[in-house]
This record gives structure tokens, C-alpha cells and sequence, in this order.
């Protein structure tokens, strides 16, 4: 038995009722897809969660073990280029993509000195994603000695140190730093502190291409609900789970939130690890911290903005102290960066003619802040629409006379809907101390027959995290059935 549709336990329950065994996937929402839901109002498509897709060779595997081929469920559109990074009151901007004599051009803008140091950042950070991630991803660690065996590579590589620190070592320039730097606040870690494994994400963005789902990622969503279908698996919908069930140190079941208990085997939770922990199986809260939250605003306009790509990111004027103050400070900066994701720059029938689906997302305190979110959510509304259409901003002149659809989520959505703890937007903070031996353990070290899903647990969160993870998960699952 599953616990949640999201990306984590659709990816599970495929791999184990593929081998075989009797699947069901309870989701206590109306429709599958958890962080990776959908609003579709007014004509407009706006994906909730992840908008990108990496390393898409991990869904093709999923596929496969299923009999089935992900290009003929979906189609993936390699976005040229993958993102727009512009920085507030300037007017240079950095387009990355996946092209080398592009890519140098655009380093070369800022620092033809950075840009003869490109081939050694991808050189050393191609090391620490075939000795490190490719190998940690697909590792359990349910022993501390799993971790301290892989410590003496990670320090050979310099991959323990910060992402920031690592990025330094070949880009000086600050625009360049950043440019290469930014990419672990997919995950919810910050750039200054997570180690410099998370680095290799934009070696396997250049190396392996950004995409783009269409239809929007839940498209793939339901691609999956489809698949696990296919393979004789079960989702009932408005199933919530409000307990596991235990005789002694072996799972029996769930009880559902009408007080129906159902048996099963053996259990994965794909819910909130820490939520699983406190709410479901009744013990201490765990000792991770949460990540930052998000503030989401679901704009669809009535005419477009060429300006935008399909990914843009607005970087700040004070972006390190802007991380600093969400992260640690648990406070709303003065400074702002921000990112919209803009499908109709590729697929224009996320929008009603001639307009866009825009998704703006802020990085902001969880709710160990404290803030009335009631009134917050109204203040970043302005300045998030003030900086949009300023022309030191991203310039999108008469944003605001143009929205014809609008929705707003806060860390509450995230807490209320989700049941994400502190309203946290990426699980647990992907820091050295939370990940591998120390983040939720795949199969749980207490209680045998249960085991656990999504961007919580090892190796973590995004999609290609979340889909490594489930494979480890159901291989413990098959290991310890004998299949």
C-alpha cells in the first residue's frame, strides 16, 4: 500500500506492481499529483510544482520497467534556451543553454577570463556527478558505514564544500558566479551552504538539456496514474490516511480518516516524511529543518510579453543577503529575486490567444517565521507586480491591467494542502547533515515492512531525486521479498 500520489509514490507503485506485486495508491486529494498539482481556470494552465524536467533518461527507465516507452505517453520539448537569468537595473542578461560556444559567448559578456575556466567547471563537476550523484543516487545508505565509505571521494572532488565555494574556484565574476551558482534553490538549498555535490546540476542541465512536458508536467502526472494503471495497480482518490498501523515492530495497515482500517504487507509513504513521523506513526518530531517556503502567483494575462522565455529568473541587487534572510534569517528581504515560469513561450495553449500563464515564484520564511500570511500575501503581491513591471525589473509595462485570471499559494497552501511541515516548498533542507545516512532513511530502521517515498527522503527532492529515490526504494522492497 502507497500513501500519496505525488510524483514519489506514483514512480514506486509502478516499479512494484510491475514485478508483481498487489498495488494500491491511496491520495487523500481529489486528483494524483501532490506538489505536481494543476490549476487550470479561464482558459489558462498553470503547474503548482516543478515546471522542468531533467536527466529525463530517469523517466525513460521508468517506463521501461513498466513494458512501456515515455515518448509515446508524452512528448519532451528541449527548451534553447533552457532560461533567462537578468539581473535587477541591468540591462545585460545571461541565456543558458546547453551549447558550448553559446554558453562562452554569454560568460564572455561579463569575463572572457571565466569563460576559459568553462571547460574545467564542467570537467570537475562532470566527476562529482558520475562519482558522487549517479552513485550516491542509487545507494540506500541505511548504515552510517554506506555514508563514511563514499566521504573520501566527495572530499577528493571538493564536493563537501559549498556549491558557492565550488563555483568559485573557476568563475570570479559575479554575474557568472551566480549564473552557475543558483541552481540548488530547485531543491530548496541554498547556494551558500548545501554542499558542492548539488554543483553537478548545472553540469547535467548543460550536459543533458532542460524540458519542457507538453501539456505541463502534471501531463506527465497523469501519464503515471495511466501507467501504474496499466500494470494492474490501483489510486483511490479522497483516501486520507491518518495512521499507520503496527502490531509489535511489523506494519498491518492504515487507518483512513473515517476510522476504516486496511491491511496491507507493507506500507510506503510518499506523504511529508516529518508529517509521517508525528502524524501517522506517532513519534518525536525528527531533527530536520524544513526548507524555505514559496509564494506562487498565478497570473493569466490577456496579451503576451516577449520578453520573458519560457524560464526567467530576476536576480537581485543584494542576492546573497535575499538567501540569507529566507533561509537562516527567517525574515522577508528587502531585495527580491524571483523566477516565472512562462509555457505559452512554448506551448501557446497553456494561455487563452495571445495571452501567457505566468507562474511567479518567490522564495520565502517557511512558517517557523510566524507571519501573518494573511496581510504578507498582500504586500508581496504589490511587490512582486511592481517589480514585474518595472523597467529595472523584467519591464512587463501594465502587468496589472492585463491579469484577467489570478491565484496566490503561501507556505499555508503547502502546509494545508500538502501537509508539508512548516509549509516548507521542498521537504527537508538539503544540507550535508540531512542528506544520505542522515535524511529519512528509505525503509524505516524501526519498523520492518515500511518504507518511504518522495523528496524527504534519500537522495531528495526534484524530479530526478524523487525518481532515483522511489527506484531505491522498490529495489529495498524486491531485496527484502526475495523477488
Amino acid at each position: 500500500m502507497v500513501i500519496g500520489a505525488g510524483l514519489g509514490g506514483l514512480a514506486c507503485g509502478i516499479r512494484l506492481a510491475a514485478r508483481g506485486l498487489d498495488v494500491t495508491v491511496l491520495e487523500q486529494e481529489a486528483v494524483i499529483g501532490g506538489r505536481a498539482a494543476q490549476i487550470r481556470e479561464a482558459g489558462y494552465t498553470f503547474d503548482v510544482g516543478p515546471s522542468l524536467i531533467t536527466m529525463p533518461w530517469v523517466l525513460e527507465e521508468l517506463f521501461t520497467a513498466a513494458g512501456q516507452d515515455l515518448h509515446q505517453a508524452v512528448r519532451l520539448r528541449l527548451l534553447d534556451p533552457f532560461y533567462r537569468i537578468a539581473w535587477h537595473g541591468e540591462s545585460r542578461s545571461f541565456l543558458f543553454n546547453g551549447d558550448r560556444s553559446a554558453m562562452l559567448e554569454q560568460i564572455g559578456q561579463f569575463s572572457w577570463a571565466d569563460a576559459a575556466r568553462y571547460d574545467g567547471f564542467l570537467a570537475a563537476s562532470r566527476a562529482i556527478y558520475e562519482q558522487a550523484i549517479l552513485v550516491a543516487g542509487r545507494r540506500s545508505f541505511l548504515r552510517l558505514a554506506d555514508f563514511l565509505a563514499l566521504v573520501p571521494a566527495m572530499l577528493r572532488l571538493g564536493a563537501l564544500r559549498s556549491v558557492d565555494a565550488f563555483v568559485g574556484r573557476f568563475f570570479q565574476e559575479r554575474h557568472v558566479r551566480q549564473a552557475f551558482g543558483f541552481h540548488p534553490l530547485f531543491i530548496g538549498g541554498d547556494p551558500f551552504r548545501v554542499p558542492a555535490v548539488y554543483a553537478a546540476l548545472a553540469y547535467l542541465q548543460i550536459e543533458q538539456g532542460v524540458w519542457y512536458v507538453e501539456g505541463g508536467v502534471h501531463a506527465l502526472i497523469q501519464a503515471l496514474g495511466s501507467l501504474l494503471r496499466a500494470v494492474g495497480g490501483r489510486i483511490e482518490t479522497g483516501s486520507r490516511v491518518m495512521r499507520i498501523l503496527t502490531a509489535g515492530n511489523r506494519v498491518r495497515g492504515v487507518q483512513l480518516e473515517g476510522g476504516e482500517e486496511l491491511a496491507a504487507d507493507l506500507v510506503v509513504s510518499n506523504a511529508d516524511a516529518v508529517t509521517t513521523a508525528t502524524d501517522l506513526l506517532g513519534r518525536p518530531r525528527p531533527r530536520l529543518r524544513s526548507t524555505m517556503g514559496c509564494y506562487l502567483l498565478y497570473l493569466g494575462t490577456r496579451r503576451s510579453y516577449p520578453q520573458l522565455q519560457h524560464h526567467t529568473l530576476l536576480v537581485g541587487a543584494d542576492y546573497r543577503g535575499f538567501i540569507t534572510d529566507v533561509t537562516r534569517r527567517e525574515r522577508l528581504s528587502d531585495d527580491i529575486s524571483v523566477y516565472v515560469h512562462a509555457p505559452a513561450r512554448t506551448e501557446p495553449g497553456m494561455a487563452t490567444t495571445g495571452g501567457e500563464s505566468l507562474a511567479v515564484l518567490l522564495p520565502v520564511p517557511n512558517l517557523r517565521a510566524g507571519m501573518d500570511w494573511q496581510c504578507t500575501s498582500t504586500e508581496l503581491r504589490e511587490r512582486l507586480l511592481n517589480e514585474l513591471e518595472s523597467p529595472a525589473g523584467l519591464g512587463l509595462t501594465g502587468l496589472r491591467s492585463d491579469i484577467a485570471f489570478e491565484a496566490a499559494w503561501t507556505p499555508l497552501d503547502f502546509r494545508d494542502r500538502l501537509g508539508a511541515v512548516d509549509g516548507n516548498a521542498f521537504a527537508a533542507e538539503p544540507i550535508l547533515r540531512q542528506s544520505a545516512y542522515f535524511r529519512t532513511p528509505n525503509r524505516d530502521r524501526q519498523v520492518s515492512n515500511l518504507y518511504y517515498a518522495g523528496g524527504g527522503t534519500h537522495p531528495g527532492a526534484g524530479i530526478p531525486g524523487v525518481l532515483l529515490g522511489a527506484e531505491v526504494t522498490s529495489n529495498l522492497i524486491n531485496s527484502d521479498l526475495g523477488l
